[in-house]
C-alpha cells in the first residue's frame, strides 16, 4: 500500500491542500469578531449562504476574506449600508476574462497596459472616501474594474495611478470617472479612424476572404499580428503629438480668455 502511495506521488505531483472551513464559531474566532456580531452581519446579508450539512453552516476561505474586509472598510469610516451597497456592485461586475478581452486568443492586444489585483481594502485605499458604490459601478461600468473571486483588477497601471493622483489633488472620483467616459467615448472614435485604415489599405484581402466564408490561414494570421505590431507605435504617436499640440491651443486660448476678462492684453510679469 505504502509503495502504490509512492508511486502516485511520484507521477502525480504534491496534491493541493484540502479547502478550509469553519464553523461559526471558529470563523468568528477566526475574523476576530463575536458569534452575534456574525450573525448580525448574516441578517444584513453582507455574507454570502453558507454549504449547509443537515443542521451544520459551513463557512470558507471567501467568506473570512469578505469578514476581514467589512473591518477594514469599517475602520475606514465606511457604514455598513454602504459597504452592503458596495458588496452589491461587487458581485454584479463583470468577470476578468470579460474585461481583457481572453474569449479572443486570435487578435494580439494592441494596447501595453497591464492589469493591477487589488482587494476591495486596497482600492478603498486608493480613493479613500470616495470608494462608494455609484462610484464602484461606474468603474465597473466603464470597464476599468473587474471582479475576480473575492478582489477586483484594474485594467491598467497608469489610468490607476492616473486617476489616484487626480483624486490626491482634490479632484471627486465620481468627476474623474465622467472624465474617463468621456475620454473612452473619444479614444473609441479615433480607434474607428485608425482600424478603417487598417481595414480598408491593409488588410482587405483577408478580410475580404473571411467574408467569404474562408477561415485565415497561418500566414495570414502572422501578417494580422505583423500589421498591429508595426501600426501600434504609429497611432500612439499620431495621437500623443495631436493630444499635445491640441492642449498648447487649449491653454493659449484660456489664458487668453483670462486676459481679457481682467482686463489687459499682455502678460502680467
Amino acid at each position: 500500500m505504502a509503495a502504490n502511495e509512492h508511486t502516485q506521488d511520484e507521477h502525480s505531483g504534491p496534491a493541493d491542500p484540502p479547502a478550509r472551513e469553519f464553523r461559526m464559531a471558529d470563523l468568528a474566532r477566526e475574523a476576530g469578531i463575536t458569534v452575534r456580531t456574525l450573525r448580525f452581519y448574516r441578517e444584513r446579508k453582507l455574507l454570502p449562504a453558507p454549504r449547509r450539512e443537515g443542521r451544520i453552516a459551513w463557512y470558507n476561505e471567501h467568506h473570512l476574506a469578505r469578514l476581514r474586509t467589512i473591518g477594514a472598510l469599517l475602520e475606514r469610516g465606511h457604514t455598513l449600508g454602504g459597504i452592503a451597497e458596495l458588496f452589491s456592485a461587487f458581485e454584479a461586475g463583470r468577470d476578468v476574462g470579460e474585461l481583457l478581452g481572453l474569449e479572443n486568443p486570435l487578435v494580439p492586444p494592441w494596447s501595453e497596459e497591464t492589469p493591477v489585483r487589488l482587494t476591495p481594502t486596497e482600492l478603498a485605499d486608493h480613493f479613500s472616501g470616495d470608494i462608494t458604490a455609484e462610484n464602484l459601478s461606474a468603474s465597473l461600468d466603464i470597464g476599468y474594474l473587474a471582479v475576480d473571486g473575492d478582489e477586483f483588477v484594474h485594467i491598467s497601471r497608469r489610468l490607476l495611478d492616473a486617476s489616484t493622483e487626480l483624486v490626491d489633488r482634490g479632484i471627486p472620483l465620481a468627476a474623474v470617472l465622467e472624465a474617463g467616459r468621456q475620454v473612452r467615448a473619444h479614444a473609441d472614435a479615433l480607434a474607428d479612424i485608425f482600424t478603417t485604415l487598417i481595414r480598408t489599405h491593409v488588410l482587405s484581402d483577408v478580410l475580404a476572404r473571411a467574408r467569404a466564408g474562408e477561415h485565415p490561414c497561418p500566414d495570414e494570421v502572422d501578417l494580422i499580428a505583423g500589421t498591429i505590431e508595426k501600426l501600434r507605435p504609429l497611432s500612439k504617436g499620431v495621437v500623443e503629438a495631436e493630444l499635445s499640440m491640441a492642449m498648447d491651443r487649449r491653454v493659449r486660448a484660456e489664458v487668453a480668455q483670462w486676459l481679457r476678462e481682467q482686463g489687459s492684453t499682455t502678460p502680467p510679469a
